[in-house]
């Protein structure tokens, strides 16, 4: 823990917050700001850690054993400032004695809302449509230009159905989709009973049989590729798939190739396996709607994650045990 003193704790952050957090941070804490919101390299990230009793990383920064290593025996405390952590060494944090939190639980219902704005958007051809006219193609009403399809009565299959597969599946449900899912293990029979949800053990049976696919798990090395090539060929040629989760969980050189080839309808994607490099077939394609990693993007889910930020720094200065800790032994 770090020693409680007259002095505040240095907290040095990575990229420009909300003004609302920063500002309460700079009146809790020793704060060292990121005013041009560039990512660090490297070797930035080395130095910062070397200053900070308390780092707080985003998604951008890849804390790694060096970054980790150069911190101490200074650095206590990495506070992410997001749910996901597999950018930081967990490991190295745990032989450094380094507590690690995240943000969970504020970006459910944002990142849900992203979700079935794609569902909506790919297969209706929102987005090409929406280009058309800027282009002046408009005419007037057609009847058989730009159809889409209706996605009333379609089957979506929802793969990872934690809080955030649940609150999608909320959502579609009130579009008159059916629910199918997939998961490690199958949800509560009231749970399920509740979104009238259909469990596939396979998840090779249901890409076979969905309408709509929406990505949904975390990123974790047992869902490195889980959309392999092998299972995106099993994908229906009138299918949509969805991604909000992580861009590694899908083979986007595959995706881009059974897209182009109308082996697969449409796709509507908010991550990359390599961002912020988006695979340059993909950028070439009508069929795709693509967002910069936006799904969380909302002034009330990124300032819920500052308050959670705030509030695990303070508890660990404090001599407690911040909240949302994350337990290395899980990962």
């Amino acid at each position: 823990m770090v020693e409680k003193a007259k002095t505040k704790p240095k907290v040095v952050l990575t990229r420009k917050l909300p003004e609302a957090i920063e500002a309460r941070m700079m009146e809790l804490f020793d704060v060292r700001l990121n005013e041009d919101d560039q990512p660090m390299d490297h070797d930035t990230l080395k130095a910062a850690a070397r200053e900070a009793d308390i780092l707080v990383p985003t998604i951008t920064d890849r804390i790694d054993s060096e970054v980790i290593e150069s911190g101490a025996p200074k650095l206590k405390m990495i506070a992410n400032y997001g749910a996901g952590v597999d950018h930081i060494d967990l490991n190295a944090a745990r032989e450094r004695q380094i507590t690690i939190t995240n943000t969970p639980d504020v970006l459910t219902e944002d990142t849900a809302d992203m979700a079935m704005a794609l569902i909506l958007a790919v297969p209706r051809r929102l987005t090409e449509a929406e280009r058309a006219l800027r282009d002046g193609q408009w005419r007037g009403w057609s009847p058989t230009w730009l159809l889409g399809h209706r996605i009333h009565g379609k089957r979506l299959g929802i793969i990872g159905m934690g809080r955030i597969g649940q609150a999608v599946a909320k959502r579609a449900r009130g579009f008159g989709l059916s629910i199918h899912y997939h998961n490690r293990n199958p949800l509560h029979p009231d749970t399920e009973a509740e979104f009238e949800a259909t469990y596939w053990e396979s998840l090779d049976q249901m890409l076979a049989r969905m309408d709509i696919i929406s990505v949904n798990c975390p990123h974790t090395p047992a869902t490195f590729h889980l959309l392999s090539a092998r299972r995106l060929r099993l994908i229906q040629p009138h299918a949509y798939l969805v991604n909000t989760a992580r861009g590694s969980v899908i083979d986007e050189a595959e995706l881009a190739r059974l897209l182009s080839k109308k082996k697969i309808a449409g796709a509507g994607l908010d991550v990359f396996e390599n961002g912020p490099a988006v695979h340059p077939k993909l950028l070439e394609l009508d069929n795709v709607v693509l967002t910069p990693h936006v799904g969380s993007a909302t002034l009330e889910g990124r300032v819920d994650m500052g308050e959670k930020v705030i509030i695990n720094i303070k508890t660990f200065v404090d001599g407690h045990r911040p909240p949302d800790r994350v337990l290395v032994d899980v990962f």
